[in-house]
């Protein structure tokens, strides 16, 4: 992980990773950064390479990236920037990926969010190899791009996630309210309230969709440069990461155990990196993350 300066002096922390083609390098880039495609920036360090007679002197694709910074400008000095460009790169899109796994070596892990996809093997840390496991993917290939405005301030963004949050949670007439915060640049959406069950739906799923209509709705208003957005609804997500974090813990001594690896379910790369981070603090246990999209999951393996 290499950390530098951007062009205007604010410290940011970038990670390279390789992959096959450049679609896996970012897979790697997701993992360890925890994060969805949309909050990601990247730009192309090295074109993937085809070998003479197969990979007889291939070599990998590599990319760098980061968690997209976060403009604080006040509003006066939006004018000024108008027009002056910048070379950071950001990604091409967001992939959702649908989570079902039908292999009988599998343990039930809590449903998982949908999310992308991830790669990498991890041992002892997430300062592990990072390199893609998966054999191939048929999606398009990422393209670094290049933002050109950053003039919005996080704090117009949260109060229009929070308004937009507030009249969509109405129309379900249930007397929730919504609040926002700025947690370490990202704006975090609460929503509080009894009897909310409806607004997280089965597996999170409704809570999910929320989520994403408020980010396109700031990302619109942004010319599709908003902030990194969360929406919770009574604390769902801080409950879920402990379950899944205990959930970890309960599979690794098993893989203690008996010396075999067990494999999750498919989960989005934010429950990814849970299972990562708690599994980095189990002796005896590293981790990988395997398989194409849709089924991209977590296996516990001994030591």
């Amino acid at each position: 992980m290499a950390a530098v300066h951007d062009e205007e002096g604010d410290h940011m922390e970038w990670v390279e990773t390789t992959g096959r083609t450049i679609a896996e390098a970012l897979d790697a880039a997701l993992d360890e950064l925890g994060v969805d495609e949309e909050d990601v920036e990247y730009e192309v360090l090295e074109e993937p390479k085809s070998g003479f007679l197969g990979r007889l002197g291939s070599s990998e694709g590599r990319i760098r990236a980061r968690v997209k910074p976060i403009s604080r400008e006040k509003p006066g000095e939006r004018q000024r920037r108008k027009g002056r460009g910048s070379s950071r790169p950001r990604s091409s899109g967001s992939r959702d990926g649908a989570a079902a796994a039908d292999d009988s070596s599998r343990q039930g892990a809590p449903r998982p969010e949908r999310g992308p996809s991830d790669a990498g093997r991890r041992g002892g840390g997430r300062n592990g190899s990072q390199k893609s496991q998966k054999s191939g993917s048929t999606r398009e290939e990422p393209r670094s791009t290049v933002d050109t405005e950053r003039d919005v301030p996080i704090e117009e963004q949260a109060e229009a996630a929070e308004v937009f949050t507030q009249g969509l949670v109405d129309t379900f007439d249930l007397g929730a309210r919504a609040k926002s915060v700025i947690d370490d640049d990202v704006v975090v959406v609460e929503v509080t309230g009894d009897g909310l069950g409806l607004l997280v739906g089965p597996k999170g799923a409704t809570l999910h969709a929320i989520e994403e209509l408020v980010r396109t709705v700031v990302q619109r208003q942004t010319d599709g440069h908003g902030v990194r957005i969360h929406v919770d609804v009574a604390g769902y997500r801080a409950k879920r990461r402990a379950a899944l974090a205990e959930f970890t813990t309960d599979l690794a001594k098993k893989v203690l155990e008996t010396g075999r690896p067990l494999a999750l379910e498919p989960m989005s790369a934010s429950d990814r990196k849970v299972v990562h981070d708690t599994a980095t603090e189990i002796d005896g246990i590293t981790t990988s993350s395997e398989g194409e999209d849709p089924r991209r999951h977590v296996v516990l393996h001994p030591a």
